[in-house]
């Protein structure tokens, strides 16, 4: 039976309706991480010990979440994620790395490709039940028309999404399509963001910290400083884990942080404080 009922899953798409794909090469983790999707209501799951196969299988029937832990006997975690996303027929897919690994080296690829949540081992059932939730959220919002408040709060919105990692500009916009989200500039850099924001105006910028040319950093400030949209919310989505940095973001006048793996939840709640916030 199902953990949730519909006063906390009021979706259309119920839990039970998922198809989970878990890459595991230990045979005592994998099991555990199948219990635990069975009393959370996961009827249809499916069992691979290495990267090759699983990749094979998506193919064939497309999983709606694929758990991975990051060392595979054939690639890692990174790698399967690399892969998925460049081959249009899974590059949407949503991905949840199940890992002990601490590593900034295996960890930031990760982040940067689109993980939708990073799970420790050994995760609690709340962990695992909140990251169960923004992935519903997440497929449920990409099938369905947004409701009509949400439509008029986001038809004539216009987001530049700035990110020199392609594979994350992708994944950010496919959570901003998600809410519904249409009119959407991506810029690879601070330098190509400052060209866009001379030309047009922006009712929101979603920026990474980490860049070339012009950082986060540099482009908040300039907004605030010298542009002529001052005032524009700007949402800054970092990895960085320095506190002095994270301060410096914020005293730049960043509107909002939010950190990697993106939160799907979390973020689509704060474009809706941000843009509440503005005249659309």
């Amino acid at each position: 039976m199902s953990a949730y009922n519909d006063e906390v899953w009021p979706y259309s798409m119920k839990i039970e309706d998922l198809l989970v794909e878990v890459i595991e090469p230990s045979r005592v983790q994998r099991h555990i991480i199948v219990d635990s999707l069975r009393q959370l209501g996961i009827r249809e799951i499916e069992e691979f010990e290495s990267a090759a196969p699983a990749l094979d299988r998506m193919r064939l029937a497309r999983p709606d979440i694929v758990m991975s832990a990051m060392h595979l006997p054939d690639m890692t975690g990174t790698e399967l994620v690399a892969k998925m996303r460049q081959d249009p027929s899974l590059s949407d897919i949503t991905f949840l790395l199940v890992s002990s690994e601490t590593h900034y080296r295996y960890l930031e690829p990760i982040r940067q490709a689109g993980a939708i949540a990073i799970l420790p081992k050994p995760f609690t059932r709340s962990d695992l039940q909140r990251a169960l939730q923004g992935t519903m959220h997440y497929i449920t919002d990409s099938l369905t028309d947004p409701d009509q408040e949400e439509e008029k709060l986001f038809e004539d919105m216009n987001v530049l999404l700035v990110d020199d990692s392609a594979l994350s500009r992708k994944f950010v916009h496919q959570i901003l399509s998600a809410t519904g989200i249409e009119n959407i500039v991506e810029a690879a850099d601070g330098a190509e963001a400052l060209r866009y924001l001379n030309e047009r105006m922006f009712d929101l910028v979603i920026s990474d910290y980490n860049m070339p040319n012009i950082d986060g950093l540099e482009l908040v400030e300039h907004i605030r400083h010298h542009s002529e949209q001052p005032t524009v919310p700007v949402m800054m989505i970092t990895s960085e884990q320095n506190e002095n940095r994270l301060a410096a973001i914020q005293n730049a006048g960043v509107s909002a942080l939010c950190s990697k793996p993106l939160s799907y939840d979390i973020m689509k709640q704060l474009i809706q404080q941000l843009v509440a916030d503005i005249e659309i």
